[in-house]
């Protein structure tokens, strides 16, 4: 895996496309559902912050508005020397849609970290506790 792959290089494209005037902390991400096809998204900013929507599910419901219903790998990028992991609320909605994904994060510098989903939630909460 290295950032010539075509997920992690649309990650890195869509993280251009941001929208982070307040923040000015640009993310972007790629989901790939299991016929290959890679949705994107970016992180969309308002001024309120609370209606702020983070990449990752900008692009997993990108997939899912498509018809993709199920996924096989997610990349996260960020022009961070730490890698950007997921927040809390994009794990649970990963989690519920994705299951235990693979999870790929990137920097703008080809640093790249592979987890694989439950490791970054460990404990989720889904459907089997309804």
């Amino acid at each position: 895996m290295n950032a010539s792959d075509a997920l992690l290089a649309a990650a890195l494209a869509v993280r251009e496309n941001a929208f982070a005037p307040f923040s000015k902390f640009k993310v972007g991400a790629a989901v790939q559902g299991l016929d290959g096809r890679i949705y994107t998204g970016c992180n969309v900013e308002n001024a309120t912050y609370g209606l702020t929507m983070c990449a990752e599910r900008v692009a997993l419901f990108k997939g899912i508005s498509e018809g993709a219903r199920r996924f096989r790998r997610v990349a996260v990028a960020a022009d961070t020397e730490r890698l950007t992991p997921p927040c809390g609320a994009c794990r649970q909605i990963l989690w519920e849609f994705c299951g235990d994904v693979e999870v790929v994060l990137v920097n703008t510098r080809g640093r790249i970290e592979a987890y694989r989903l439950k490791d970054l939630f460990p404990k989720p909460f889904d459907v089997s506790f309804l």
